[in-house]
C-alpha cells in the first residue's frame, strides 16, 4: 500500500531505473563530476608496488622512504626522537618496515623534519644528496 509520500510515481520510478541500468552495468564511473573519480598514478611517482618500503636498501631509496614518511607523519610530530616517532607511525598504521627501522636509530637523537629522518633511516649523508 502506498501512502503518497513518494516524490515520483511508480511508473516514473521504473522508467528511471531502466534508464540508469546501462550506466550501472557498464563499469564506467557514473558520477558527473570528474573530481570524484580517482586519479591514475603519475609517471614520475616512486615505485612502491613491490611491497612495503624497506629503508636502507640503497641511496636511491631516499625519495621512496621520504614519501612514505611524509604520507604518515605531519609537521606536528616533529621535533621528536625515535620512540615518539615510532608511536606516531604505529598509531597511523604505517608499514612495519618503517617502524622496525626507527627502532634501530640512536635513542638520544632528535629529528626536526621528515628529510632528516629519511636520511637517518637510509644512511644517506647530506653531501650525497646535493
Amino acid at each position: 500500500m502506498q501512502r503518497g509520500s513518494d516524490r515520483l510515481s511508480v511508473h516514473r520510478d521504473d522508467e528511471m531505473k531502466h534508464e540508469l541500468q546501462g550506466l550501472l552495468r557498464s563499469g564506467h564511473p557514473t558520477r558527473t563530476e570528474e573530481w570524484h573519480d580517482p586519479e591514475p598514478s603519475a609517471d614520475d611517482d616512486p615505485e612502491v608496488a613491490n611491497g612495503p618500503v624497506t629503508p636502507g636498501r640503497d641511496p636511491s631509496s631516499l625519495d621512496t622512504v621520504r614519501l612514505e614518511l611524509a604520507r604518515t607523519l605531519g609537521r606536528g610530530d616533529f621535533p621528536a626522537g625515535p620512540r615518539e616517532l615510532m608511536r606516531a607511525l604505529e598509531r597511523r598504521h604505517a608499514p612495519d618496515a618503517l617502524v622496525e627501522a626507527l627502532d634501530r636509530l640512536p635513542r638520544k637523537e632528535r629529528y626536526h623534519n621528515v628529510q632528516e629522518l629519511a636520511r637517518a633511516l637510509t644512511g644517506v649523508r647530506e653531501t650525497e644528496t646535493a
